[in-house]
């Protein structure tokens, strides 16, 4: 478990972290089909709809947990890590495909001479979680986690280089788009998390990780001259009985 290893690895509530890892998401189970860990290869059903409605059905899986985890009493902190584990984050692969098509529909627009103005603009925060930011290290950690985790599966073929990259590529992010600002963790606590979760990500990926090739050397030619003669073990001594006198 990443987030569990990660809290040991800097002595935060690891049980939490196992917890949460558990819970976090479960909020999923109302529109399940439409999460990439549940979709079939048949049908994306993103593709019948908007990016704003796509993110919308994202975004919501959030608000759907704490209900539910709220119907269930569950404890406080499991319901504050499940509304805190998105952050403000960006659902940025349905921004960027609402960004697109809005570039294409002022270029179609033009064609069809038509006012810019009359084409709506991609606000950004209707792609944003609501939050709150992760207020404890538990909670930041069970998102880095989420996040990591999440991309790892896209993975082709990981090496150590490509896994060391992912980890610290998704942190350098949540760092710079603030997602850490409201939680206790020092930069020690990151760089440790981090070093955690390339090891637990190297042994959870193992039988997938493509490993450089050793070089093997050529075998050295053998020198047949140079070859026992494996007879001298097998021969008679020349001492030896006549076989009748066995």
């Amino acid at each position: 478990n990443l987030a569990e290893a990660a809290a040991e690895a800097i002595g935060a509530n690891a049980t939490l972290c196992r917890v949460c890892a558990y819970f976090h998401d479960v909020g999923k189970l109302v529109k399940p089909d439409y999460f990439t860990e549940n979709m079939s290869f048949e049908r994306n059903p993103h593709e019948d709809l908007a990016p704003t409605m796509s993110a919308l059905i994202i975004i919501a899986h959030v608000k759907e947990g704490v209900d539910l985890a709220l119907k269930h009493k569950l404890n406080q902190r499991i319901i504050d890590i499940i509304q805190e584990h998105h952050g403000t984050s960006l659902v940025y692969y349905f921004y960027k495909r609402a960004q697109q098509m809005h570039e294409d529909a002022r270029a179609g627009g033009k064609i069809m001479k038509m006012r810019q103005d009359d084409i709506p603009e991609v606000r950004e925060e209707s792609f944003r979680y609501s939050g709150p930011k992760p207020q404890t290290k538990e909670s930041a950690i069970v998102s880095l986690a989420d996040a990591v985790e999440s991309a790892s599966r896209s993975l082709e073929k990981p090496t150590p280089a490509k896994i060391e990259q992912l980890v610290n590529d998704i942190i350098d992010q949540r760092i710079s788009d603030h997602q850490l600002d409201e939680c206790d963790l020092t930069l020690r606590d990151v760089r440790v998390i981090a070093e955690r979760f390339r090891f637990t990500l190297m042994m959870m990926l193992h039988s997938r990780i493509a490993y450089p090739k050793q070089e093997t050397k050529s075998p050295t030619p053998r020198d047949d001259s140079l070859r026992p003669d494996v007879m001298v073990t097998t021969r008679k001594p020349a001492t030896a009985p006549p076989v009748s006198a066995a």
